[in-house]
């Protein structure tokens, strides 16, 4: 009974995935929004920590680190040649300098991962650490966004 319960949990996993990483190429411009506005979300409740107007939960930080690194592992392939039109604030430094781009998300992915234990340590460190990540997203936001 357990192996089929296995079995469903990652048959449903890979539904999941195949049917995200589709929806993805049909509209990259929502998908990628999508991922800034979960990030805002999780940045909101972290913020809120950081000035003590909440008080420190780690499960909140870590569900927070994971949406940071799951959009590090997945924003750089929503920017496909066919998205540069439309709905979207992406400025076209983005396809012109591809290789700037991509490394400011694998920098970005980089200080979410260096910085994780320390967000996870209590609220003196999740200040240090949201300073560092926090600082690739106005980077990167100043480089490749366009402003309101």
């Amino acid at each position: 009974m357990k192996l089929s319960t296995w079995f469903a949990a990652g048959l449903f996993t890979a539904v999941a995935l195949v049917s995200t990483a589709v929806i993805a190429q049909q509209d990259p411009i929502a998908a990628r929004k999508d991922l800034m506005k979960a990030n805002g979300r999780h940045a909101g409740v972290i913020v809120k920590m950081v000035k003590g107007e909440e008080p420190f939960d780690a499960a909140k930080v870590k569900a927070a680190f994971d949406q940071w690194d799951d959009t590090a592992a997945k924003f750089g392939a929503l920017f496909p040649d066919n998205s540069k039109d439309g709905d979207t604030r992406a400025l076209p430094v983005i396809w012109s300098d591809r290789a700037k781009f991509d490394a400011a998300i694998a920098k970005f992915k980089k200080d979410v991962d260096d910085n994780r234990a320390k967000a996870m340590s209590g609220a003196d460190g999740l200040k240090v650490a949201l300073a560092a990540v926090g600082k690739n997203c106005s980077d990167c936001h100043e480089a490749f966004r366009k402003p309101q």
